[in-house]
């Protein structure tokens, strides 16, 4: 075992099957030998694990799944590094690495102090701003005297990751030229990878026969929580509405459908015109290829410069177009371009109205070329 790849982010999360055991499948296909360190969310590992245990034996991966505490905040996940820390110095002595992959913050700690103890080289895959990331969610306040001086903490610390990782790599452009600004940052750009969420092709690709719903149908795809603006969707919608009275939207999200249909009454939406489906992962590419028009609203804050929506590439592979928010990472810049969707400048009924009046224009471009871009920009194969 030559690498060492450590997360916080489980193997049997869905994240971790989209977003992390393709990439690594990929690396030990090509040769390499990897380790994985992972914390596992108990429900989701005795779900998932015989699988993905399978999936990764059969690659040449080894994996080394470590149970993932939820006690008391902060002390908890004080527990989690501990273990996954110990369990990383213990293979890196016994194989003698060569190379860590830290996947996020609590993990660079880990790749820092390794780096520093037996002079190891390590990448720091950063994911994002994430302390910022965590003020901007509303997950740590400033106010809060433990959660201020996490925040301080951190923040430190990723100067020194930045400073001192041997690699980096940002899922956007952005993020880059950010840190390229900041104060004490002593590195050049050749330093970094940019990496976006990529997707892959053969699954998101449009289910042979499928066809779209005869009345015009938007869509959202995932999860509602801390970033997506639902009732900011759903104003949206309910000026669409106004053009196309016969328009549905569809929900592809296993989030609770009562908080969807609240919202959606509060907004004088009929429930009629509200559907919300829930769908395993080899589901959702049939259910979303029936919408003719994709949108996803995001929280405009100073973290989401770093970010990398999942979804645009799956949306853009299934030859969908898309209406978003400007301001997020590197989404501007790739539907500006390359002229696939529908950006809107703020949360008005003014912009919903010009955003409404240009879907017609974004309908008639060929699924064919939303296809190709999403490979040019989202492949799994070039990440």
């Amino acid at each position: 075992m030559d690498i060492i790849f450590i997360s916080f982010d489980g193997m049997t999360d869905p994240l971790g099957q989209s977003q992390v055991i393709p990439y690594l499948i990929g690396l030990s296909e090509a040769g390499y030998k990897i380790g994985i360190i992972s914390c596992e969310k108990p429900h989701n590992y005795i779900l998932n694990q015989a699988n993905i245990k399978q999936i990764l034996s059969e690659k040449g991966i080894n994996w080394y799944p470590i149970p993932y505490s939820t006690g008391v905040p902060v002390f908890s996940q004080y527990y989690n590094f501990a273990r996954l820390k110990s369990k990383a110095e213990e293979l890196a002595v016994k194989h003698q690495v060569k190379l860590i992959h830290c996947r996020s913050y609590l993990s660079a700690l880990i790749g820092l102090q390794l780096q520093k103890k037996f002079g190891i080289k390590w990448i720091f895959d950063m994911r994002g701003f994430w302390a910022d990331e965590r003020i901007d969610g509303n997950i740590w306040r400033k106010s809060n005297f433990i959660h201020h001086r996490l925040y301080v903490f951190f923040k430190n610390k990723e100067l020194e990751f930045l400073n001192n990782a041997s690699h980096i790599i940002s899922l956007t452009q952005q993020a880059k030229e950010e840190i390229l600004t900041w104060k004490n940052i002593i590195i050049t750009e050749d330093k970094f990878t940019i990496i976006p969420c990529s997707t892959d092709l053969s699954l998101f690709s449009n289910p042979s026969g499928q066809v779209k719903n005869t009345n015009f149908t938007l869509s959202y795809l995932g999860s509602i929580g801390t970033w997506y603006m639902l009732r900011e969707m759903l104003d949206f919608f309910k000026i669409l509405l106004k053009k196309i009275p016969e328009a549905e939207f569809l929900f592809v999200t296993k989030d609770d459908p009562n908080l969807i249909y609240s919202e959606a009454l509060k907004t004088e939406i009929p429930s009629s015109k509200i559907k919300v489906k829930a769908a395993g992962r080899n589901e959702v590419p049939g259910l979303i290829s029936q919408s003719h028009l994709s949108i996803f609203f995001i929280k405009p804050a100073y973290s989401k410069k770093a970010s990398s929506p999942t979804k645009l590439g799956e949306l853009l592979s299934l030859g969908i177009p898309i209406i978003t928010n400007k301001g997020i990472g590197d989404v501007d810049k790739v539907l500006r371009e390359e002229n696939v969707g529908i950006l809107i400048n703020s949360f008005t009924n003014n912009d919903y109205q010009d955003a409404v009046n240009e879907i017609e224009n974004a309908l008639i471009v060929p699924p064919e070329r939303l296809r190709a871009v999403a490979k040019r920009h989202f492949s799994l194969y070039n990440a």
